[in-house]
């Protein structure tokens, strides 16, 4: 049927009907990482270097801002993300560009804004200094890669998951006991009180990326400087015993 408009357009009604109920669906667009914003001060961002390497010598660790593997434990081959149960979220090419931005940032001094700071209640923490905007990339976890079923007595506090897989004896773990950078000092939140869990404001991503493993620490709301950083341990298994934490 032609109706027509009160300017004078002729319209075909049918074609100006919508089904009742329908829903008009709209692609949520995927937020994209941001890189971290370096101090410009040269003195500052070398007092904040200084702030990671009096933390890693006061516990005897190496400084590495890579995964490493060693011959006594699981080989590089090992970290393979289709062994994944389930399947790992696979790295876009825009978030992979801006890691390695960041990582050629790092190797030319230009550090992120984060300082390494002694608590006498909850040791090696650390603090935004300066701030640090929702989704910016904090970091690589890195560490040596070893068989989770290897590190099941382990006391060190610091382990993070790497790969869990369907057979469990190829699942893997990161372990900065020896070797690692300054995410091995996040804090962590106690998952059994709403007042602990407030606190986070970096979250730990497992990714495959080229095939491979790895665990990427980002902000998850803007941080402000001064403030100190917090992450869920149990953000996959909720195995980590969290009662004792601040």
């Amino acid at each position: 049927m032609l109706v027509t408009t009160s300017a004078g357009k002729t319209l075909d009604s049918k074609k100006r009907r919508r089904r009742p109920g329908a829903l008009v669906c709209y692609k949520k667009k995927k937020r994209r990482l941001l890189p971290y914003v370096s101090i410009e001060n040269p003195a500052r961002r070398l007092e904040q270097m200084r702030s990671l390497a009096r933390a890693l010598a006061a516990l005897g660790i190496e400084f590495s801002n890579e995964l490493t593997y060693m011959p006594s434990m699981a080989p590089r081959s090992a970290n393979q993300a289709e062994f994944e149960n389930g399947g790992m979220q696979v790295f876009s090419k825009e978030d992979y560009e801006i890691v390695e931005l960041c990582r050629a940032m790092a190797r030319r001094g230009e550090c992120p804004p984060l300082l390494v700071v002694y608590d006498s209640h909850e040791g090696y923490t650390i603090e935004a200094d300066g701030p640090i905007k929702d989704m910016t990339f904090i970091g690589e976890y890195t560490g040596d890669v070893d068989y989770i079923k290897n590190r099941e007595h382990d006391d060190c506090d610091s382990l993070m998951t790497l790969l869990l897989a369907t057979d469990p004896s190829k699942s893997l773990v990161i372990c900065p006991d020896k070797r690692a950078n300054i995410a091995r000092f996040i804090s962590g939140i106690n998952n059994h009180t709403p007042e602990s869990k407030k606190k986070q404001n970096v979250k730990c991503v497992r990714y495959n990326v080229n095939g491979e493993c790895h665990v990427f620490l980002v902000a998850t709301r803007d941080i402000a400087k001064g403030e100190r950083l917090y992450y869920d341990y149990n953000g996959y298994e909720h195995e980590y015993p969290t009662h004792h934490f601040v």
